[in-house]
C-alpha cells in the first residue's frame, strides 16, 4: 500500500436545511507533506469536532482502488483525489484484510486503525445526492479512521508498512457491515466489544446487543 495523494480541505459554506454551515468534506490534492497531529491532520479544516477529527479519528484513509466504482456511479462529476473527505488516497487499501487495530508505519508518523468510516449527510453534499449515503452502505468499503500513536510527516509516494498485526481479526469491511446489520453477527459482535483499538465509547453502546 502506498500514498497516491496527500489532500485537505480548506472552510466551505454550504446550505443545509435551509441554514448555513461550514465543512472540510471539500478536500483536494496537495503537493507538500502532510504532518499527522494526535488529533487531526495540520491545516485541514474540521467544522465539528463532536463528529470529526480527534483521537479515534485524527486522519482518515481511503482506497484509489475503489474510485473506478464510483465514478461509473458519478460520471458527470469533476473528479479528483480527496472526494469522499479523505486527507490520504491509498493504492491497495483492501478493508477485507486491514484489522481494527493494525498498526502501520506511514513516513515518519505511526498510526493505529481504530474504525470504519461511517458517511453522514455531507458526502451528499459533496457529491450533490443523498442516495449515497444508501449506495456507500451498500458498497461496504469505508476506508478507515487511525489513530496517530507517533506524530509525523507523510508525503505522496510513502509506503504503507505493516508494523504491529492485531490480534483481533475483525477486519474493517466486517465491523463496517456490521454497524449497518439489523440482525447483529453474535461472532462480530464479541470480537468488536474485545477489540481495545475501538472507541470505548462504541463498544459500549454495541453492548446493548448481547
Amino acid at each position: 500500500m502506498r500514498i497516491i495523494s496527500t489532500n485537505i480541505g480548506q472552510p466551505t459554506t454550504i446550505l443545509w436545511n435551509n441554514k448555513k454551515e461550514q465543512t472540510g468534506i471539500f478536500k483536494y490534492p496537495v503537493s507538500e507533506p502532510l504532518f499527522l497531529e494526535k488529533e487531526s491532520v495540520a491545516q485541514d479544516t474540521i467544522s465539528n469536532r463532536k463528529v470529526h477529527g480527534g483521537v479515534h479519528k485524527a486522519c482518515y484513509l481511503f482506497s484509489m482502488d475503489q474510485y473506478p466504482y464510483w465514478k461509473g456511479l458519478y460520471p458527470h462529476l469533476e473528479w479528483n483525489w480527496g472526494m469522499f473527505g479523505e486527507n490520504l488516497t491509498i493504492e491497495g487499501l483492501d478493508e477485507t484484510q486491514i484489522r481494527i487495530g493494525d498498526i502501520f508505519r506511514i513516513g515518519t508518523a505511526l498510526v493505529q486503525v481504530s474504525q470504519s468510516r461511517e458517511p453522514c449527510y455531507k458526502l451528499g453534499v459533496r457529491f450533490g445526492n443523498q442516495d449515497i449515503l444508501r449506495q456507500f452502505i451498500d458498497h461496504g468499503y469505508s476506508g478507515a479512521y487511525v489513530r496517530i500513536l507517533e506524530e509525523g510527516q507523510v508525503r505522496t509516494g510513502d509506503i504503507l508498512q505493516l508494523e504491529q498485526a492485531s490480534e483481533n481479526p475483525l477486519t474493517v469491511k466486517q465491523f463496517f457491515n456490521f454497524l449497518f446489520e439489523r440482525k447483529k453477527n453474535p461472532d462480530i459482535l464479541q470480537l468488536a466489544i474485545a477489540n481495545t483499538a475501538l472507541p470505548e465509547r462504541k463498544r459500549e453502546r454495541l453492548k446493548k446487543y448481547l
